[in-house]
C-alpha cells in the first residue's frame, strides 16, 4: 500500500449524519490507509465533488432526502466510468433489494459501528488499490 491519501465522499442532507460518517471512518481507518473527506450535503454538490475530485470511495447516506444515496449510487453507476467504491448506510434491512438494484459495494446498517465501518471503508479502498472486484453488499 502506497502512502497516498484516499479520498472520501460523505454524502449525506444532515450535516450531524455527515459528522458520523467522519467519525466512524476516522483518518486512519487503518494502518496502512489514510483518508481525507469531502462533504456534499445535496445531490447537487455530490455531482459537482464527483466531476472535480479523484474521490476514491463514497459513503452515502441511504436516508438522505429528498436524494437519497441509494439514487445517487444508480446515477453513479449510470453515469461514470471509473466508478470508486460505493457503500451505502440504511436503516432497514428491508432495504438491501434496493441497494441490490443500485449495484452498490457495501451496505453499513445504522447506526454505525466504527469497527465495522473502518473495516469496510479500509477493504474497498485497499480493493480499488489493487484493482481487484468490489465486496458484495
Amino acid at each position: 500500500m502506497t502512502d497516498r491519501v484516499n479520498t472520501v465522499l460523505l454524502y449525506s442532507d444532515d450535516p450531524r449524519v455527515r459528522e458520523r460518517m467522519r467519525l466512524a471512518v476516522g483518518p486512519r481507518p487503518a494502518a496502512d490507509l489514510t483518508v481525507e473527506f469531502v462533504e456534499a450535503g445535496t445531490h447537487e454538490e455530490c455531482v459537482r465533488l464527483m466531476d472535480g475530485y479523484e474521490i476514491d470511495l463514497l459513503l452515502l447516506d441511504g436516508e438522505a432526502s429528498p436524494s437519497g444515496g441509494l439514487g445517487i449510487a444508480r446515477q453513479v453507476r449510470d453515469e461514470y466510468d471509473d466508478v470508486p467504491p460505493v457503500v451505502v448506510t440504511l436503516a432497514r434491512a428491508a432495504d438491501r433489494w434496493l441497494a441490490a438494484f443500485a449495484q452498490v459495494d457495501a451496505i453499513i446498517r445504522l447506526p454505525l459501528d466504527p469497527i465495522e465501518t473502518g473495516q469496510t471503508v479500509a477493504a474497498l479502498l485497499r480493493d480499488r488499490a489493487n484493482g481487484g472486484a468490489a465486496l458484495p453488499a
